[in-house]
């Protein structure tokens, strides 16, 4: 059994996002796993980082980080990243000196010692854009800085990652065989 942390970030509850969503809790629950979810939008958090200290909020998030196996999000790309709220939860919550830090080697040089170490990560995001271009013309930016720069940094070297391509413009079909591959990466936890 796994404990799950859930960061959902769609603000609509009939997009393929929340599909996504709905399918990984009710298969990784009916597999005995414990699922606790942040619905980011519904929850109204508040992605601007100015440098306070973090609030109740991200040290809420943050506890319920540390008794978890698994971090999974569920969030759409947009223009190469996810949401706002998304990537503002990640600023804010999965920042240092609590997620990672800095060993110095010399000057200016170091490199990241990640805290959170022997958790897994996953990623379902969906693309408007079909898999060609994304892979091609755009190199996998979305994937890469999200494994290497989050998550890597953190620690998390377990990071499965699951991209739904074109999803506008697929069939009903298609949408099926997506979720179903969602019931499988939940099965698999």
């Amino acid at each position: 059994m796994s404990n799950i942390f859930l960061v959902y970030g769609h603000y609509n509850d009939k997009s393929f996002n929340a599909a996504i969503k709905e399918t990984f809790v009710k298969t990784a629950e009916e597999n005995g796993n414990k699922v606790d979810c942040v619905d980011l939008y519904k929850e109204k958090f508040d992605p601007v980082f100015a440098g306070e200290d973090p609030s109740q909020e991200v040290l809420d998030h943050r506890n319920r980080i540390e008794k978890c196996d698994v971090i999974a999000l569920i969030a759409p790309i947009w223009n190469f990243r996810m949401p706002a709220i998304v990537e503002g939860w990640i600023d804010k919550v999965l920042a240092p000196p609590w997620a990672f830090s800095f060993k110095k080697l010399f000057g200016n040089y170091g490199y990241p010692i990640g805290k959170l170490k022997g958790k897994k990560a996953i990623v379902f995001c969906t693309y408007g854009s079909p898999q060609f271009a994304i892979r091609t013309f755009f190199l996998n930016m979305p994937t890469k800085r999200l494994r290497r720069g989050v998550f890597n940094i953190c620690g998390i070297k377990d990071v499965t990652y699951k991209r739904y391509f074109a999803v506008p413009f697929v069939s009903e079909k298609k949408r099926k065989e997506f979720l179903n591959d969602v019931k499988i990466t939940a099965k698999k936890l």
